[in-house]
């Protein structure tokens, strides 16, 4: 039966329908009409046009599929106005809805719907797992709202009958990354010198990879009404400037602004852009700031305990992310050794100009 694919031309849906294809599926990809689609260009896919804002084409991209991945969101660090507020909401709540309640209309046998480590809560003292509630009092993006709402209505879709799995993502390091993610845009930055300053902190990051495989895991294998995180490794900002050092040949910027200072001059870049460019895309916002200042770490237990899940490697991830821009010509190639771990093995991988 055909399998489809929300949110196909993004870094999550790119790397998914790709795998997707290897292991032999008839896949379905749902795009916008205007948007950037290039990364579904050439692959072996039925493509239907549609908003799931528009519950009419939500349930024809539905109607004769067995499964979906509904990984379509509109992810943002910014606070916005009233406007890009509603945006968010409406793609990613309403969006859902809509998704949900096609399948259950269509008897599709079980969704894995997209999560967001945003939309899981923070316990200082330890990593957060699934059972630390979301807490709405606290400071959080209009991302992070809806991500929680969005696991709130796969609920009440499981309510009513519907087998569907929530696949929580922290941020995502990786290959065919088209758009490009904001993980993405920093690799790209770093390697082109236009990196002036970072700051200390940290969070939970997970390969291209891994978050597929842990998609893949929890439609063969989660339990309805269950939500499962997914990461590779805890890293420090000052970690990853060193394997962004090790992948791309360069030197990591000299100036290492202190958190608290960064947040004073994205909080005043908050009160600014919005009187300008309201909904314009910045690199640190005061969201963006606290986030990796919260250091907020993840338990993975349960995906390996109930799924089976086995993390590989952030460094081999940035590797492929950085070979495949190589590739598309949007970074030259330097001429160094990138070495990297999986599962306590020891990999060694020779860059040159012309070829890996």
């Amino acid at each position: 039966m055909t399998i489809l694919v929300t949110g196909a031309s993004g870094h999550l849906g790119a790397n998914l329908v790709r795998r997707l294809l290897e292991d032999g599926n008839s896949v379905r990809v749902l795009l916008r009409e205007g948007t950037n689609n290039t990364a579904i260009d050439g692959l072996d896919v039925e493509c239907v046009y549609g908003d799931l804002r528009d519950f009419a084409s939500t349930v024809a991209a539905v109607k004769g599929c067995d499964r979906i991945y509904h990984c379509a969101a509109n992810v943002s660090t910014l606070n916005g106005d009233t406007h890009l507020k509603q945006e968010i909401y409406d793609c990613n709540v309403k969006g859902t809805i809509h998704v949900l309640r096609a399948a259950l209309d269509a008897d599709v046998s079980k969704v894995v719907v997209s999560g967001s480590f945003s939309a899981v809560g923070h316990h200082p003292s330890r990593p957060s797992d699934e059972t630390v509630p979301f807490y709405p009092f606290a400071q959080h993006l209009p991302y992070g709202f809806t991500k929680a709402l969005v696991e709130h209505e796969c609920l009440k879709a499981f309510a009513d009958g519907l087998d569907v799995v929530v696949a929580v993502s922290c941020a995502i390091l990786g290959p065919n990354d088209f758009k490009p993610s904001r993980m993405g845009r920093t690799l790209l930055d770093f390697a082109h010198g236009k990196l002036l300053a970072y700051i200390p902190g940290g969070f939970d990051f997970v390969a291209a990879r891994d978050i597929v495989e842990g998609h893949i895991l929890a439609m063969e294998k989660g339990r309805g009404g269950q939500k499962y995180i997914f990461s590779t490794q805890f890293l420090t900002v000052d970690e990853l400037m060193k394997i962004f050092e090790e992948v791309t040949g360069m030197s990591r910027p000299k100036l290492r602004l202190p958190g608290k200072v960064m947040a004073g001059i994205a909080s005043i870049a908050d009160f600014v852009f919005p009187q300008i460019f309201p909904n314009a895309p910045r690199r640190f916002t005061s969201g963006a700031v606290r986030i990796l200042q919260m250091n907020r770490r993840a338990d993975i237990s349960k995906a390996k305990n109930e799924l089976g899940y086995q993390p590989t490697s952030v460094q081999q991830a940035i590797y492929e992310a950085y070979e495949d821009f190589a590739r598309r010509s949007l970074i030259a190639r330097p001429n160094n050794t990138v070495k990297f771990t999986v599962s306590g093995k020891d990999y060694r991988l020779q860059h040159n100009h012309n070829n890996t």
